[in-house]
């Protein structure tokens, strides 16, 4: 503000100044007219034409002083509203580097918060003592629909293991289901709450409790199971079916 006003101050001065010049200059070439024109200064005629004179002059220089007063503030606004021009744009590109900022900041959260957890079956395993463990990849081999994946003698004890990775998102209350059917009938039915995973590079297994093989005649032939994995939120990582056999032994029919 001080420097406005100083510059104010100094345009007012310099212009009293030129107006005084301006007025003595005025009086000097009035007198020469005057002279010239032969009047003497004590006549009416003579006071009237200086008086208009006079009057010239001073409007003249009032003219002058409010052009350089105008021109001065002119100036002054102009200055002004360059620099309030450019705070508008200076804010203007912060609000909208922030905006963008804290956009993506939204963007990034959200995305984040709604990353679907994957879940990928990797394999099962057939546990018995007495034989090799069975270990099938999951996808199963491509075979024809009643092929058996693995036989199991009738009386014996068996485990079944799955080995499973989890990324990109917590998976919420993994249930494992396990339907078994006989000749069309369904003979045994397991729900299994697994639990809540994280996301890691380390792969997690998970086993079923042990169990006991039926015996005698209507126990043996071929099995049919279906086997499902699905979260809390409904999403299914698993549906699969396959056969296997129970047999007086291990059999011939074995096939892995």
């Amino acid at each position: 503000m001080s420097a406005v006003v100083g510059t104010i101050s100094s345009s007012q001065n310099t212009g009293i100044s030129f107006s005084s010049n301006i007025k003595k200059e005025a009086e000097h070439k009035t007198d020469k007219t005057i002279d010239s024109l032969g009047f003497d200064e004590n006549t009416d005629i003579c006071k009237d034409l200086i008086k208009e004179i006079t009057k010239k002059t001073d409007e003249d220089n009032s003219a002058v002083l409010q052009r350089e007063d105008d021109a001065c503030l002119k100036s002054e606004d102009s200055k002004k509203d360059e620099q309030t021009e450019k705070n508008d744009k200076d804010n203007g590109s912060l609000d909208k580097q922030n905006q963008k900022l804290l956009g993506n900041i939204d963007i990034l959260a959200i995305t984040e918060e709604n990353k679907k957890a994957e879940v990928q079956i990797l394999s099962l395993s057939v546990l018995s003592p007495g034989r090799a463990n069975v270990v099938l990849p999951i996808p199963f081999p491509s075979t024809t629909s009643k092929t058996t994946l693995f036989t199991l003698k009738e009386g014996s004890k068996y485990r079944i293991k799955f080995l499973f990775s989890v990324s990109k998102n917590v998976v919420k209350n993994l249930t494992y289901t396990y339907m078994v059917w006989k000749a069309g009938l369904r003979v045994h039915q397991t729900k299994k709450l697994i639990g809540t995973f994280n996301p890691r590079e380390e792969q997690y297994t998970f086993e079923l409790e042990e169990g006991t093989t039926p015996t005698g005649f209507f126990a043996r032939g071929p099995f049919l199971v279906r086997s499902k994995f699905v979260d809390d939120d409904g999403n299914c990582y698993l549906d699969t079916t396959y056969y296997f056999d129970i047999r007086k032994d291990w059999g011939a029919k074995e096939k892995c």
